[in-house]
Formats: C-alpha cells, sequence, structure tokens
C-alpha cells in the first residue's frame, strides 16, 4: 500500500483508474498548475512519547495569554460551568452525525428537543429548529422564510443597527437569491422608525429584520412597529441575544413573527470566533418554511415517550423545488451546550447574570463617564455593552491594556469606543481599566 491509512490495495488503485480512464493517481490533480504543487518533504516533526508529547503541547498553551475581556460586539466572556464538557460527552449525548434512526438516537433527539423547548420559552414562539450555524446565517435564513411566505414580494428591509457581521452576511445571501435588501438608516444609535415606516408604504416589503439589544448595546423599543408591519402585508424578525431575553421582552411580546440570533451568551467560551450556535424561532403558521429540522415527542408501541424527528424541510428530504433551504447540518452539539448550561442556571441563575452584568457595565459606564475623558454617546437604555466618545487614540490605548493583561474595547471609529461587562467582571477589574486607561 502507498499509504498505511487508506486501506486500498495496488489493485484496488488500479482497478478504480482503469475504470475511470486514467494510468496514475497523478492524472486525476492534471489541472493544478504544476507551479504551485508542493514538492519538498514536509516538515513533520519526529514521533514522540506520551509524555514528551504532554509537555509538548503544555508548553504551546503557556504561550497563550489569558485576558480579563471588556470587548464584546457579538461576542461576550460569559461565564461558562466546568460540568458542561463532561455532560457533552456522555454516550447517549454523544452520538455521530445526524438521528436518522431514532430508535439508537434517543439521548441525541431528547436534547434537541430540549433545546428547542428552552429557547422557544426565551423568544416566547411557537415552534424552534434544530439550531443553526451561527447568528448571522440564522438572520438569512429567516430572511428567506419571509421571502418565501410573502406573495411575489422579495423585498427585505435591514435596520442600520443590526450587527455588522449579520447584515454582511444577510446581504450576501440576498444578492445570489434575488433578493432586494434596503438598509434603514439609524437615528441617535437606534432604527430610524419614520424611515422604516416610509420605506414600508411601497407595499413591496416581504419582511423586516430588527435587532433587540443592537450593535451599539442599545435596548430598542418596538411599540407599534410590528402593527406597521403587518399593516403592510409584511413579517417581523427580531435578531436577539438569548441571554438577555431572561429580562428583556421577548421578540413574541414586541410581535414578531421570527426570531433568531447567536446562542454564544448561553455560556459558550470565546474560542477565537466559533463553533457558536445560531436559533431560529418562529410562530407556528410559519413552522413548515422554517429550515433544518425539527424534533417531536411522541409515545412508541409500549405507551412509553419517546422523541423523533417530526419535520425535515431541506432538499435532501422533500423534492428540491419545495425545499426551504440547502443547509444540510447543524451544530447540535453547541446546542447542547445552550441546553445543559440553560439547565443548570434555570430562571433565577439566568436573570442573575443580567444582572450583574447589567450593575457592571453601568458602573463602568459612570466611572468613564466621571474621569472627563469619555462623553455620553447614546443617551439610550443599554443592558451589558455600551459605546462612550473620546479623544483618546483608542488603538493607542488598547495596546497599552494588551500590556498588562487586558482585552479594551472596541474601537467603531469616530471617537466612539464599545465596552461589554460581563457577570465575570469584578469591580476591582473594571476600577484597574479606568486607572490604566487614564496612564495610557
Amino acid at each position: 500500500m502507498s499509504n498505511r491509512y487508506i486501506p486500498h490495495t495496488e489493485e484496488d488503485i488500479s482497478a478504480m483508474l482503469e475504470k475511470i480512464g486514467v494510468t496514475s493517481v497523478d492524472d486525476l490533480f492534471s489541472d493544478i498548475p504544476s507551479e504551485v504543487i508542493f514538492k519538498e518533504e514536509y516538515d513533520i516533526p519526529s514521533a514522540m512519547s506520551e509524555i514528551e508529547l504532554r509537555d509538548h503541547f503544555r508548553k504551546l498553551a503557556a504561550k497563550n495569554n489569558s485576558l480579563v475581556v471588556f470587548g464584546g460586539n457579538g461576542v461576550y466572556d460569559h461565564y461558562s460551568p466546568s460540568v458542561i464538557p463532561h455532560l457533552l460527552e456522555r454516550s447517549e449525548f454523544y452520538t455521530a452525525y445526524t438521528p436518522y434512526q431514532p430508535e439508537i438516537s434517543q439521548g441525541t433527539l431528547q436534547y434537541i428537543f430540549e433545546y428547542q423547548s428552552m429557547i422557544s420559552e426565551l423568544t416566547g414562539m411557537e415552534s424552534t429548529n434544530a439550531s443553526m450555524y451561527d447568528g448571522a446565517t440564522a438572520a438569512a435564513e429567516a430572511m428567506f422564510m419571509m421571502v418565501a411566505s410573502a406573495k411575489k414580494r422579495n423585498r427585505v428591509l435591514l435596520s442600520a443597527t443590526l450587527p455588522e457581521h449579520v447584515m454582511k452576511v444577510a446581504s450576501t445571501y440576498a444578492r445570489f437569491h434575488g433578493i432586494d435588501v434596503t438598509v434603514v438608516p439609524e437615528k441617535d444609535g437606534v432604527t430610524d422608525f419614520d424611515a422604516l415606516k416610509e420605506a414600508l408604504g411601497g407595499g413591496d416589503v416581504a419582511g423586516v429584520i430588527l435587532a433587540s439589544t443592537n450593535r451599539y448595546g442599545i435596548i430598542e423599543d418596538f411599540t407599534g412597529v410590528a402593527d406597521s408591519i403587518h399593516a403592510s402585508k409584511g413579517l417581523m424578525t427580531i435578531y436577539a441575544d438569548p441571554s438577555t431575553l431572561a429580562v428583556l421582552r421577548s421578540p413574541a411580546e414586541w410581535g414578531a413573527d421570527i426570531a433568531c440570533g447567536d446562542g454564544q451568551t448561553l455560556g459558550m467560551p470565546m474560542q477565537f470566533g466559533g463553533p457558536y450556535l445560531g436559533f431560529l424561532s418562529c410562530r407556528q403558521s410559519l413552522i413548515r418554511k422554517m429550515p433544518g429540522r425539527v424534533v417531536g415527542a411522541t409515545t412508541d408501541a409500549s405507551g412509553k415517550r419517546c422523541y423523533v424527528l417530526t419535520l425535515q424541510a431541506r432538499e435532501q428530504h422533500i423534492r428540491r423545488e419545495k425545499a426551504t433551504s440547502n443547509i444540510c447540518s447543524n451544530q447540535s452539539l453547541m446546542a447542547l451546550y445552550a441546553t445543559v448550561y440553560l439547565s443548570l442556571l434555570g430562571e433565577r441563575g439566568l436573570k442573575e447574570v443580567n444582572m450583574l452584568s447589567a450593575d457592571g457595565a453601568h458602573y463602568l459606564y459612570n466611572r468613564l463617564i466621571e474621569t472627563g475623558k469619555f462623553r455620553v454617546a447614546f443617551n439610550r437604555p443599554f443592558l451589558k455593552e455600551f459605546v462612550v466618545e473620546t479623544d483618546l487614540d483608542i488603538d493607542k490605548v488598547n495596546e497599552y491594556l494588551l500590556e498588562k493583561g487586558i482585552m479594551g474595547g472596541v474601537n467603531l471609529g469616530d471617537g466612539k469606543v464599545m465596552f461589554a461587562v460581563t457577570e465575570k467582571r469584578t469591580k476591582e477589574e473594571i476600577d484597574n481599566l479606568v486607572s490604566l486607561m487614564l496612564e495610557a
């Protein structure tokens, strides 16, 4: 054999090559320019014993800097209970790929069912799917749902106060699906609702996507907005931080038809940008427009409670032209992560997370304003994230903070900087941040 990890004999390889009409494996890659093909020996270290290998990775890990995080912008340093990884690795949950055979996948189906139930409770929606890749793709799929539900309408309005990466992903999806995207401008840090009503007046809008806690951390007020959207025969989607829904009005309470967002705030470590979790919920009337799959509860032949795949709306399971999406998998391991987190904290614990975060954020906000080096940017309500203005060189300040083991605020440009405070930040850490910023 040419490679001991590939279980094909030379005879197997020759038979396959003959079948497809080529003489060598190299012929399969003949379209690749020779100048870009690596022709040298690979620089692979020699074998190590277990002790040597553990020591090697211990030294690599020591190069990482563990920072005190005051940045946010869509990813937040929330506490993650240490028991979660241990529960994730239990055999009844840690099964491979997709639970097509319910009789041997009850653990996976059960936690997906419980995940759907918990997200539905947070959002106030009647239905939730078995999760999406991340918040941005969940928002894009919500856009598809609204267009699919509309009659001959393919225009979607995106609020300018949505997170920037969400707008970019949704706009990219829209461009290749013939959807017309219009951005509703912001005014004083929130959606310009006068401009929204004007855009709805054309009678060609399939739906609108708005942010509950927006890109500046501001809590937006959607009083009467759903009525205006529905009066124009459009649908309303709210992009929300699921953690904050323990203390803020839910998308359903605002009159939304669809809710989506990123589940990273449900205890998931920041881990260099992923993997995270996208959630997507909707009213029962829209469930057949929802992508992915839905797990339901039933009883078996013996009358015992069990779980099954109830709805699968992707092209692998139904006629391609009837499919709502071509999304072929989901990060249900992260859905399990969120499920365990929510189970451990419960309603009381999740509320406490938000109260501690809000207390810390408002304390930092007041301390910064008191220094005279920072000014109010938006006089709007916020929970754990806020924006202030300054004449300081934020990039240089953040470089100094990094030297001191702190990740500072996010530089938004034009003198604006955004800070986030979670339940992990202490008063001492906040006071130290303010002192170091003034030093810098």
